[in-house]
């Protein structure tokens, strides 16, 4: 996909939720947060050509740091996600630089995608496509999360989720076999 086209099916997806035009684009943070990685990322994966590397990394990290105070939403440009990304709520939000997210997934407010473990278990988790983040939770350590997975609220979750699951708890346990499906 193209980066007009990853941008295009995050708004999509912030349209199905519901708001107008004005609304996405000027008063939903989350909006900004994802905008502002798109154009990082591309950034970050597209130009070779130095000084003009070195320069537009260097005003996308400062971009990146303006959203971050502004919105609470921390999204390295190394971090590689799928289209139709939705951040729900702002506030809270960080992902490790080397994190994976599928396509059309969700977050709520309060989600931290980091690293944890020790050894060959140290890592980042890999999220599956169609995936809910629910408030509060943390995801951490060398997993993965399957498809159609949700993670309830106030969750931390650092063993492997396996597809069409729903986990909570500290630790979190399955507690269902319904998965995200009526969540994305």
């Amino acid at each position: 996909m193209t980066l007009w086209q990853f941008i295009h099916s995050d708004y999509k997806k912030y349209r199905k939720y519901g708001g107008s035009f004005i609304g996405i684009v000027f008063f939903t943070q989350g909006f900004w947060a994802i905008f502002q990685y798109r154009w990082a990322h591309w950034v970050y994966r597209e130009i070779k050509i130095q000084p003009f590397r070195f320069i537009l990394k260097g005003m996308m990290f400062l971009w990146q740091k303006a959203i971050e105070i502004s919105t609470g939403i921390s999204i390295p440009a190394s971090v590689q996600i799928g289209h139709s990304f939705y951040i729900g709520h702002f506030g809270g939000i960080f992902l490790n630089q080397e994190v994976i997210i599928g396509d059309d997934c969700n977050l709520s407010q309060n989600v931290t995608i980091g690293v944890s473990g020790q050894g060959q278990k140290r890592g980042v988790p890999v999220i599956g496509n169609r995936v809910y983040i629910a408030a509060n939770s943390i995801v951490a350590g060398k997993i993965h999360v399957g498809d159609d997975a949700l993670i309830g609220a106030c969750s931390l979750v650092t063993s492997d989720v396996s597809s069409n699951t729903t986990v909570l708890g500290v630790p979190a346990q399955v507690i269902s076999q319904n998965g995200s499906k009526t969540y994305i």
